[in-house]
């Protein structure tokens, strides 16, 4: 006790003193009353019920004191408090304390709340087990009130610190208080629990002290359980004073949920893939191989390879297509083969680069394909389908044939019957429907036509009603980006997302093994050999969702800056790949309509992970929520 009150006490009676000792605790805990309070309202998003969300309601100066219920189909709640009116002075009650923090355990950011009771120096600091410093957090200053911070498990040089426990130490002032966390640093997508023991929200209202309010502050805290719809942001609202039966409404946020309907199929996936151009690049080692085609831990998945037709018609220029493509067909992949240019005699300027195929030589070009097709089969290497002409619409300084629309769709209804396997055009630079809409639109050349190719060099990528209407596979057959910035690579996997959301069915890269590839070459200071951050973003789809599979109904874009497409297998098997190329964590809800999938797990490449799992998902009541690392892709896969 301060001297100053012993001074003003001095000269009291020796009796008097001693009975006032003895009174002075009476003061604080005598109860004036006790009551049952009645509370009710409705939680909403604001045009919505919230129906079975939790309600807690806890005593802002007992945390121990809860009542708690669930609202109702419309979103109601009600619950009685049983509130004890106290005498309040000043000066007596501490409002210091150090919530433990939420999410714990967690493997991406955590948030700390605490109270300070008047203002004063504030510092944070994390220890590992062995007491060492692993991170202060300063926020200085803070007056009297209810304040928190977030700790992302890094240290104080940016790096993500080992699984384990950990132990918070908040000074403020004079006062201290430790409490322990622990940190997952195995996670990255992960379960919400049901009822989480701390909300992520919270008000910032200090508390206020009311000598006169007969009744209590209270906490509120609304968090999901297991049949919470809409799933919601939890959060809690500090200083709400009840002192009489009362109606009390709260607004929160939902979170964005996805409905993924298994039963309404899209269009049929033939795969994912990239091309092996010879001569131009080296041949592919069997290392890189297995890597662009295998599809386990640290593979591609590539299902599909482009090979270039040449325009020589030696058999020693077919027979250097042979050796990776037969290695591919044995893996199970599918091989297609583009023309740069037709043979340099049967052309307007006989060479192969520029000028226009005549006429004249329609049917001697048709041979010229029949005969690489017949090679390839002849070596044990089928070709799956052959292309008419690579970007038939675009001058360009390399082998390569100019097609005007008319050409091509002659070609078409003439000549292209007799090519010995499926037949892909235009293969447009950017799927300009100028060059595919007139075969299309010809009876005898859109019945030779099988595969409507295309490449997305500054436009064309969106859905074509028209190709769909004929019952025609698009495919997206080439695209690059030199551009190796984490950016510029998750990109990448947006680009994927948005082609099989335009209803194509295939996805094939340029190079695959380059320094802006799927594969490094070496150059560039890269490692030749080695998957790159590209590779692997591809292979959140190549891996998963496999030849055979369907694209199938979801709302694409869930919220800001997040992308999801989901795919089934003709057993059944779910996929689902989320794209968020937002800097923050978010949450994300995914609805199933198929009851039989009980838990899914997620593979995440990010800036720091490659494709790497992490534990599955529980599905409870036919839905789950996910948190989506920051700047990452992440695939879901079922059992």
């Amino acid at each position: 006790m301060p001297k100053v009150f012993f001074r003003r006490w001095s000269k009291i009676p020796n009796q008097i003193i001693s009975l006032s000792v003895f009174l002075l605790p009476m003061l604080f805990i005598l109860p004036i009353k006790a009551e049952i309070i009645t509370v009710n309202g409705k939680v909403t998003t604001g045009d919505a019920a919230v129906q079975y969300v939790l309600v807690i309601f806890e005593d802002a100066l007992d945390t121990t004191q809860r009542y708690t219920t669930v609202t109702d189909l419309l979103g109601n709640y009600q619950l009685e408090l049983s509130t004890t009116a106290m005498k309040m002075t000043n000066g007596f009650q501490t409002g210091f304390y150090l919530e433990q923090n939420y999410p714990n355990p967690f493997s991406s950011a955590t948030t700390i709340q605490y109270s300070l009771q008047r203002r004063t120096d504030v510092n944070l600091t994390i220890y590992d087990l062995l007491g060492r410093v692993v991170r202060k957090i300063e926020p200085g200053n803070q007056p009297a009130g209810i304040h928190w911070v977030q700790w992302d498990g890094r240290n104080g040089y940016g790096q993500r610190v080992a699984t384990g426990l950990y132990f918070y130490r908040l000074e403020a002032g004079d006062e201290v208080k430790v409490m322990k966390m622990v940190y997952d640093g195995t996670g990255g997508v992960h379960r919400i629990s049901s009822i989480p023991a701390y909300p992520v929200q919270s008000s910032k209202q200090p508390l206020k002290k009311n000598s006169a309010l007969q009744g209590r502050n209270f906490i509120v805290k609304i968090a999901n359980c297991d049949t919470t719809y809409p799933l919601i942001e939890p959060i809690q609202f500090e200083n709400i004073a009840i002192a009489q039966d009362t109606t009390i409404n709260f607004t929160v946020s939902a979170i964005p949920s996805v409905t993924i309907y298994s039963d309404s199929l899209r269009q049929y996936i033939r795969g994912f893939g990239a091309a092996n151009i010879l001569p131009w690049r080296p041949d592919m080692t069997d290392s890189e191989i297995q890597k662009a085609f295998g599809t386990g831990d640290g593979q591609i998945g590539f299902s599909m390879l482009r090979l270039r037709l040449p325009s020589d018609e030696t058999s020693w220029s077919f027979d250097q297509q042979v050796a990776t493509a037969k290695k591919a067909y044995n893996m199970g992949v599918l091989i297609f083969a583009s023309p740069w240019s037709p043979p340099a005699r049967m052309k307007s300027n006989n060479n192969t680069t520029g000028g226009y195929l005549l006429e004249e030589h329609y049917q001697a070009f048709a041979d010229h394909l029949n005969s690489f097709i017949d090679y390839m089969a002849d070596n044990e290497v089928p070709l799956y389908a052959v292309s008419v002409q690579n970007e038939p619409d675009v001058e360009v300084n390399y082998e390569s044939c100019d097609w005007s629309p008319e050409q091509m769709r002659k070609f078409m209804a003439e000549n292209a019957a007799s090519i010995n396997t499926r037949v892909i055009a235009p293969e447009s630079f950017q799927f300009r429907k100028n060059m595919s809409d007139p075969i299309l639109n010809d009876s005898a050349a859109c019945a030779n036509l099988d595969i409507v190719g295309g490449h997305i060099y500054g436009g064309g990528l969106e859905p074509y009603p028209l190709a769909e209407e004929k019952g025609k596979e698009i495919w997206m057959t080439e695209h690059l980006d030199t551009d190796v910035s984490w950016d510029a690579v998750l990109r990448t996997g947006k680009e994927i997302h948005d082609c099989m959301n335009a209803g194509m069915s295939a996805y094939v890269w340029w190079y695959i093994v380059r320094f802006y590839g799927p594969i490094y070459d070496g150059e560039m200071g890269t490692q030749k050999g080695a998957v790159s951050k590209r590779g692997y973003v591809m292979s959140q789809y190549a891996r998963f969702v496999r030849p055979g599979y369907h694209r199938i109904k979801c709302h694409a874009t869930p919220q800001r800056y997040v992308y999801v497409s989901a795919y089934k297998s003709e057993t059944g098997k779910l996929v689902i790949v989320a794209v968020n190329q937002s800097s923050l964590a978010l949450n994300q809800t995914f609805i199933l309509t198929n009851n039989d999938i009980t838990a899914l797990t997620p593979y995440t490449t990010s800036q720091i992970k490659n494709c790497e799992p992490t534990d599955e998902i529980a599905i409870s009541n036919r839905r789950c929520m996910v948190v989506l690392e920051p700047s990452s892709i992440t695939t879901f896969v079922s059992k």
